[in-house]
C-alpha cells in the first residue's frame, strides 16, 4: 500500500538520454491530469531544438509543458534557479487541480530539488582568472595536480583535462579552506510542498541503449542539426565555453563547423559524448537507488514500458 501523506503528489520521471522519457510522459498525460515540468538543462534554451531532442510542437500541445525555451543560449541556467522555478510551478499546477510531472535527465536538478542545494560559495572572478592564467601557462593537468595536492579526493574524481570542474573545485577549496566534499555536504533545505513519486527508467541492456543513441543522433543529423547550429551562430554570440554549447553534440558541431574535424568524426564524437552522458546519468541513478527508499526502477527496453510506467504511477498515487 502506498504511504499516506498530507502533501500533494509530484511525479518524478527520470532516466538516461534515449530511454523513452517523453513517450512515457505523454502516455501518462493521456490518462492522468498532469502538467509536465522539464528537468533538462538543455531544453531551457530557445532555438536549440534538434540537438536537444526537444519535444515537438505537437507533443508539447498534447499536454502543458513548462521550463522549455525560457532562456537564450547566451545565458546560464543553474540548479538553484531550476529549484525556484520548479517549486513555484509545482504549487501552481497543484492549485489548478492537476499533478506536476517532472520529466528529464538532468540528475543534479533532481538531487537539488529533493535533497537540497549545497551551500557553495559564489564564483570569484579574480580567483577564476588566476586559475585560468595558470592553466593557460602550465596546462589543465598541472592545475589538476595542484588540486590533488590540496584535495586528493576531489582530484581523484576528475579527469586531468576536465577544465570546468577542475576550475570550480579548486576555486571552492581555496575560498572555503575545506575539502570539496565538506562544502557539498552542507545543504540548504526548503520546506517540502509535495510528496515525490520517483520513477526511474533504466536499460536492462546497455548495448541496446547505445544503439538507440546512435540511431537518434543519425536522425538528428538528417533532421538538420548542423543547419540548426549554423543558425544559432548567426543569431547569438556563442563560444564553446557557454553552458548551452556544452550540451552534448553542440560543442562537437562547433568543431566541425570550424573545420577542426570531418563530418564523420563529428558524428562519432557526438555519439560518444551522448553515450558518456548516459553513463553519468545512470551513475546518478544508482546513487538515487541507494539513497531514495521510494525509488521505483523500470526497464526502459521492456515491451509496454509506457503502460508499466502508468500502472506504477497509478498504484503509487493510490
Amino acid at each position: 500500500m502506498p504511504q499516506t501523506s498530507p502533501l500533494p503528489p509530484a511525479i518524478l520521471l527520470l532516466g538516461p538520454t534515449a530511454s523513452g522519457k517523453t513517450a512515457c510522459a505523454l502516455a501518462l498525460a493521456g490518462r492522468l491530469p498532469v502538467e509536465i515540468v522539464s528537468v533538462d538543462s538543455a531544453l531551457v534554451y530557445r532555438d536549440m531544438d534538434i540537438g536537444t531532442a526537444k519535444p515537438s510542437a505537437d507533443e508539447q500541445a498534447a499536454c502543458p509543458h513548462h521550463l522549455i525555451d525560457i532562456v537564450s543560449p547566451e545565458e546560464a541556467y543553474s540548479a538553484a534557479r531550476f529549484c525556484h522555478d520548479a517549486r513555484r510551478l509545482m504549487v501552481d499546477i497543484t492549485a489548478r487541480g492537476r499533478i506536476p510531472l517532472l520529466v528529464g535527465g538532468t540528475m543534479l536538478y533532481y538531487k537539488a530539488l529533493r535533497d537540497g542545494l549545497s551551500e557553495l560559495p559564489e564564483a570569484d572572478p579574480d580567483l577564476r582568472r588566476t586559475i585560468e592564467d595558470a592553466a593557460a601557462r602550465d596546462g589543465w593537468p598541472a592545475v589538476h595536480a595542484e588540486l590533488a595536492r590540496v584535495d586528493p579526493a576531489a582530484a581523484a574524481r576528475l579527469q586531468p583535462n576536465d577544465a570546468q570542474r577542475i576550475q570550480r573545485a579548486l576555486e571552492i577549496v581555496r575560498l572555503t579552506g575545506r575539502p570539496l566534499a565538506d562544502s557539498y555536504a552542507r545543504h540548504a533545505h526548503d520546506a517540502g510542498t509535495h510528496r515525490f513519486v520517483p520513477i526511474a527508467l533504466a536499460p536492462s541492456d546497455r548495448a541496446a541503449l547505445h544503439a538507440r543513441i546512435e540511431k537518434r543522433f543519425d536522425a538528428m543529423l538528417l533532421a538538420g542539426f548542423v543547419d540548426e547550429v549554423v543558425a544559432l551562430r548567426r543569431r547569438y554570440r556563442l563560444d564553446p565555453d557557454l553552458p548551452s554549447m556544452r550540451c552534448v553534440g553542440y560543442r562537437q558541431a562547433l568543431e566541425y563547423l570550424d573545420g577542426r574535424c570531418a563530418l564523420a568524426t563529428f558524428r562519432d564524437k557526438g555519439i560518444f559524448a551522448t553515450r558518456q552522458l548516459a553513463k553519468r546519468q545512470l551513475t546518478w541513478q544508482r546513487n538515487f537507488r541507494d539513497n531514495w527508499d521510494d525509488l521505483i526502477e523500470l526497464d526502459c527496453l521492456a515491451a509496454g514500458v509506457e503502460e508499466n510506467v502508468r500502472e506504477t504511477v497509478e498504484r503509487a498515487l493510490g
